[in-house]
């Protein structure tokens, strides 16, 4: 998964941006729950599925809410 089609599908579940970082990575928080993560912005590559795990699990999200947030259909329409 790309960073633009992690983002895509993070919005939708009340993930939102919240500064830069060091180098290529961002912070993003879910209000919500007050959680955060560090996404790396490398948008040429895919993110490492351990990352990407990582990522989740610091949102408090799993791999199931991000397939929901794209109404199941897994990519763009």
């Amino acid at each position: 998964m790309t960073y633009d089609e992690l983002i895509r599908r993070l919005r939708p579940l009340g993930v939102e941006f919240r500064r830069q970082a060091s180098g290529s990575h961002e912070i993003w928080w879910r209000p919500a729950t007050g959680r955060r993560t560090v996404i790396p912005h490398h948008s040429h590559r895919d993110i490492k599925p351990q990352t990407l795990a990582s990522i989740l699990r610091d949102l408090g999200l799993n791999a199931r809410d991000l397939t929901e947030s794209t109404g199941g259909q897994g990519g763009d329409s």
